[in-house]
């Protein structure tokens, strides 16, 4: 195994993650094939799929002819779990039982530079052991893996076994027998086509009829000296329906093979293993400085989350959509309001990837299929993505401000981010008839919906308004840099006049800012003028930020700021992008270390949610949503990738 010793690494083991992750990440690479644990210890329960249905796989170390348990529930004896180290791309738990030290690392190379990389459905076990009683032990790791894997419920559909040999690598797949491709959508799923892969090399696999669970499942059994390095793999064979075409992921987009996959996942384990220590050691230095050492806690949890929340596939041009999944939110595709959350993490890492999320909204909108004048919510529901589905397309359920100033700013901060303004001129006279729509409609946005509207609609909405002006001012930026200095200059007038006139209907008169236009005294969080902070547009006086930042503080719960006065829950995302407007680090901090202890303590144990109560810390919906790549927002400015004024 990597070996690697540097100074970063030695400050990276000093500042451990502390905190007491809701669900710990083991396998991440879709929304399908995803594996966590729901327990404190590995081997006190199920492993689990996102949704919480049962993903069932077991660990067991076989120490002088005995069966220790390091993972999941029934067989064999419990090892005693002494640590677990969750760094950006990898979880780690060390195990003690008869003279034995065990180390179980679980990694899945999700590098966002690196495309073929991160798409390869492949995810590692890696273990190490070590004797701790000064003698020898013979040892042998077996991994039971349930036909959960592969199918939506067990017992739904009737699955099928075989073995391979390949390049000196032993696998045995699971697959259900009827593989109905594609063949049904929806939020609360699970794969049912497809073929779940585990290997090593010199080991033993086999499958067999499990009496005791009514399940069918595989095994691998490998004998281990000192270490041991498995695969857990899947070929999904087509990923996506992109507008009634199947369509592949990057990795196997030449007719790569599955078994091609593995065989370079075992070549690439040193290398890769190398690199996720650079990756962490630089992520978790860098948000220390920019927001402390509770927030980088968080953002190296949300990593893999955020990106595993997509599925990246090459459409039939060979340019790549990056697909999310709305998880528990729906389970609508391509969601603009949960992609524009999400940005700050692919900006920062890939904006190619941000470009991905954008490219099946662009086409729909510019499709006959799309009859209004503003940008839709969605293109289908995961993994058909065919066209909007929120609403059934009637008017009164559509999110005309929302979805165009999303879209605005989503543009503006790829083409600042990747300095290639090319698309934008590409779809120059769609991004024309958004804006106008916002500068028609956004000082006062009408009764509609928007990406907050947990409480019931509601009309006058200030931080509404707030993104039409920063979708105003991201066209502003897209027309300077095209050389359209006329149009730019229009843009951002308008820009100033909206924000002068949302200062003057907005204010209650002490600091903050209302919910609503004609709702005095209420507040809300207004995370949308983000923007003007990190494009340096300066449409907003800074100490209007200072004082609605100070002023928030009288409605903190135990575990943060509401969304707005209505309700006690909050958003994670917006929280963080609210704290972003804090003028100096230590504000920053006192904002989002109550989100920190709210993931600490929070009793829902499952993958980060972003919707939780303030005061009881409980999850209220969704989780596993990419929209916690909007954490990484701090760390965006801090590295100033949109930065366009000074």
């Amino acid at each position: 195994m990597c070996k690697r010793r540097t100074a970063d690494s030695m400050i990276r083991r000093i500042i451990k993650m502390i905190l007491r992750a809701p669900a710990v990440p083991l396998i991440t690479v879709d929304p399908y094939f995803s594996v966590w644990s729901d327990t404190d210890r590995l081997n006190e329960g199920t492993t689990v799929h996102w949704t919480g249905k049962p993903n069932t796989i077991v660990g067991l170390l076989t120490i002088d002819g005995k069966d220790y348990r390091f993972m999941g529930e029934k067989h064999g004896e419990p090892m005693t779990q002494t640590g677990l180290d969750i760094t950006a791309l990898t979880s780690e738990y060390t195990f003690e039982a008869a003279g034995v030290r065990l180390k179980a690392k679980f990694f899945t190379p999700l590098f966002p530079d690196s495309l073929a990389i991160m798409t390869r459905p492949v995810s590692y076990l890696a273990l190490s052991t070590e004797s701790t009683d000064g003698t020898a032990h013979t040892m042998k790791v077996k991994i039971i893996a349930s036909e959960e894997l592969c199918i939506n419920l067990k017992g739904e559909l009737e699955v099928e076994t075989s073995t391979e040999e390949f390049d000196g690598i032993n696998a045995v797949r699971i697959g259900s027998k009827s593989q109905p491709v594609l063949g049904r959508k929806g939020d609360d799923l699970r794969i049912d086509w497809g073929y779940f892969y585990l290997a090593a090399k010199d080991a033993k696999v086999d499958s067999k009829k499990c009496e005791e669970c009514g399940m069918t499942v595989i095994t691998l059994e490998k004998d281990i000296a000192d270490e041991a390095l498995i695969a857990f793999a899947y070929d999904d064979i087509y990923s996506i329906e992109y507008f009634g075409e199947k369509l592949k992921s990057v990795w196997n987009k030449d007719g790569k093979t599955i078994e091609t996959a593995i065989s370079e996942a075992f070549g690439d384990y040193e290398q890769l293993a190398e690199k996720a220590v650079e990756l962490d050691d630089k992520l978790l230095l860098d948000s220390v400085k920019a927001g402390g050492e509770k927030y980088s806690d968080m953002l190296r949890l949300a990593f893999r989350q955020a990106i595993a929340a997509h599925k990246a596939v090459l459409d039939k041009d060979g340019e790549l959509l990056f697909i999310s999944k709305e998880c528990f939110s729906n389970g609508c595709a391509a969601t603009v309001d949960v992609s524009y959350p999400s940005i700050p993490m692919f900006l920062i890492y890939n904006p190619e990837l941000v470009l991905g999320m954008m490219r099946p909204i662009f086409r729909f909108a510019e499709s006959d299929a799309w009859a209004f004048d503003f940008a839709p919510h969605d293109v289908g529901t995961y993994p058909l993505v065919n066209g909007q589905v929120y609403g059934g397309n009637a008017l009164d359920y559509q999110m005309p401000v929302e979805e165009c100033g999303n879209m605005l700013v989503m543009t503006a901060a790829y083409s600042v981010a990747s300095g290639d303004f090319s698309y934008a001129e590409k779809h120059f006279d769609t991004l024309v008839n958004w804006t106008r729509y916002l500068t028609d409609n956004g000082a006062d946005p009408a009764n509609q919906l928007c990406t907050d509207d947990f409480a019931g609609h509601l009309a006058h909405n200030c931080n509404l308004s707030l993104k039409a002006i920063s979708g105003i001012a991201g066209m502003g930026i897209i027309c300077e840099k095209l050389g359209r200095s006329d149009m730019s200059a229009s843009y951002f007038d308008s820009a100033r006049k909206l924000s002068i006139n949302w200062l003057l209907r907005a204010q209650n008169g002490d600091g903050s800012y209302r919910l609503a236009f004609d709702r005095k005294g209420t507040y809300s969080m207004k995370y949308n003028v983000v923007w003007d902070k990190l494009f340096g547009t300066k449409l907003i006086p800074h100490e209007v930020f200072d004082g609605e930042t100070w002023a928030n503080r009288r409605h903190f719960g135990k575990y943060g700021m509401p969304l707005d006065n209505r309700k006690t829950y909050t958003k994670s995302d917006w929280l963080v992008w609210t704290a972003t407007l804090c003028s100096d680090k230590a504000e920053f901090e006192s904002y989002v270390e109550p989100l920190w202890e709210a993931y600490n303590s929070m009793p829902t144990r499952v993958p980060m949610t972003d919707w939780y109560d303030t005061v009881t810390s409980a999850k209220v919906g969704f989780q596993h949503r990419s929209v916690i790549g909007g954490l990484f927002i701090k760390l965006m400015e801090f590295y100033g990738t949109v930065r366009v004024y000074k």
